[in-house]
């Protein structure tokens, strides 16, 4: 998780508003914390724009933290690889990553029209149909899938069938919530 102590924006920053989903810019000068960070994006709590955001990972450099770029592989796609990516990919609110999760219910890929790798499509759902982050998580989902080695597109579909229940969660991520 990493929180820290306060942290002062040293630039402007767009950001997405919890649980909302809503687009913000949390401007310079404002103090944050920093309540979570995995997979490279950042969750923080600002007192000046009341509530809790979730900041890109291009953006951390306003938190003062280290830019982590998402690079993409070379070589043969791997569906194996586009999991790892999928492991990077957090709720903004539960430091457990969206497979461990139990959201991702498949992964399909097939050959891309353009003949340069494969398009790949994921069916995931969310803990709960009116959360207003699930465009914010999907979107962060299809980036991560494109830097997979082999890949060419990438979509992820939102879907309610089965609905979403907490014994979905694998084992590693039932520990890390304290459910075992």
């Amino acid at each position: 998780m990493n929180p820290t102590g306060p942290v002062t924006l040293t630039r402007d920053v767009d950001a997405i508003q919890i649980p909302s989903g809503e687009s913000v810019r949390l401007l310079s000068g404002s103090t944050v914390e920093i309540t979570q960070s995995l997979g490279g994006t950042y969750t923080v709590h600002s007192s000046d724009h009341g509530g809790l955001f979730r900041i890109a990972a291009q953006d951390a450099d306003a938190l003062g933290q280290d830019v982590n770029e998402h690079r993409i592989a070379d070589g043969e796609f791997d569906e194996a690889k586009v999991w790892e990516q999928l492991k990077n990919c957090y709720d903004p609110e539960i430091p457990v990553n969206i497979v461990d999760l139990g959201l991702v219910y498949s992964v399909k890929a097939e050959d891309d029209v353009s003949g340069d790798g494969k398009s790949v499509t994921v069916k995931m759902t969310l803990t709960a149909p009116g959360c207003g982050m699930g465009p914010s998580i999907a979107s962060d989902a299809e980036q991560r899938i494109l830097t997979a080695p082999g890949v060419a597109n990438a979509r992820v579909e939102l879907v309610w069938d089965p609905p979403w229940s907490p014994d979905l969660i694998s084992l590693a991520g039932k520990e890390k919530l304290g459910m075992v």
